[in-house]
């Protein structure tokens, strides 16, 4: 048998979201196409590969071998790709990767990790940018990825894929002042003392952007640097913080409401260069950035 690597992606999408809609909007597919991928696969297969209800579809044992074995031949293809591609490009010259601050915690390391180990002869500059100047060197080709916000990047005609929810929640000591809620708006948080991230940081410039000129006076007890450091503070009681709901640990003694505000819920977007989608590093670059995001998500699927 021979499967399409397309083919492979889509699936692995699919198994991801629990969806063949959404399988196929993150591949950049129309519904009918990416159902008609999916049916090639399992006559290929002989056997079926998912089931499908009304909420959406999830792997039958088939399907889930299928994606396992997937994702092992998806990340050697990469290996590959680089391999070659490496003796086409000079040996000096660094990938660059930008993101925002909350794309740094653990998302980019991950990532970082397991690239920089499989490919030992490619370096990668890595900056912390808000989302429009990483539009823009992107744009101008002086980066080769950058993980934006998809509200700010939405219109900048780059090639961009969905990589992660980015949505922000409000956080405090465990039966404190949010113990029993569940949701609240960002001016009900401002009432209380918070903890915050410096004023020159993309979540805290992303905050009072969209807060506007009407934004609610808030007492902030400190500003610190580290979104490790915010959530420690904030699960000691010192005040409420804002967060990316990804970087709560389930095992953290936190009570956690959503915010209802709509800017509060946002994605992160793996958004590539001038030079486009080239078979080489920056691929396999962005294939560990997917894995990364991925396993992450089902690190964290469990918390409500």
């Amino acid at each position: 048998m021979r499967y399409d690597l397309d083919d492979l992606r889509l699936f692995l999408d699919i198994v991801a979201e629990g969806s063949i809609t959404a399988g196929a909007r993150r591949m950049h597919l129309s519904l009918p196409s990416a159902s008609a991928r999916v049916r090639s696969l399992e006559r290929q297969a002989g056997v079926a590969l998912l089931v499908r209800g009304r909420r959406g579809v999830r792997p039958t044992p088939a399907g889930t071998a299928l994606a396992r074995h997937a994702r092992d031949v998806l990340a050697r293809t990469a290996r590959l790709e680089s391999a070659v591609a490496s003796y086409a490009r000079s040996p000096a010259t660094p990938l660059t990767l930008l993101g925002g601050g909350s794309a740094m915690h653990r998302l980019v390391p991950r990532a970082l990790v397991t690239f920089l180990r499989a490919h030992p002869d490619v370096d990668v500059t890595v900056a912390e940018s808000r989302t429009p100047r990483t539009v823009r060197m992107l744009a101008d080709g002086e980066a080769d990825l950058g993980i934006v916000i998809d509200d700010e990047a939405r219109d900048s005609g780059l090639d961009m894929e969905p990589l992660a929810d980015d949505s922000l929640v409000v956080i405090g000591q465990a039966g404190g002042v949010l113990a029993g809620r569940t949701a609240l708006t960002y001016d009900e948080v401002a009432e209380h003392p918070l903890v915050g991230l410096d004023a020159d940081s993309s979540l805290r410039h992303w905050i009072e952007r969209n807060l506007g000129p009407h934004a609610p006076a808030v007492r902030y007890r400190t500003s610190v640097a580290s979104l490790n450091v915010l959530v420690a503070l904030a699960a000691a009681g010192v005040g409420l913080a804002v967060v990316p709901r990804r970087v709560i640990d389930a095992h953290q003694p936190l009570d956690v409401c959503e915010l209802r505000d709509p800017w509060a819920r946002r994605q992160h977007v793996l958004a590539w260069g001038a030079k486009g989608r080239a078979p080489s590093a920056t691929a396999a670059l962005a294939e560990h950035l997917r894995e990364a995001a991925l396993s992450e998500s089902a690190s964290h699927g469990a918390r409500p």
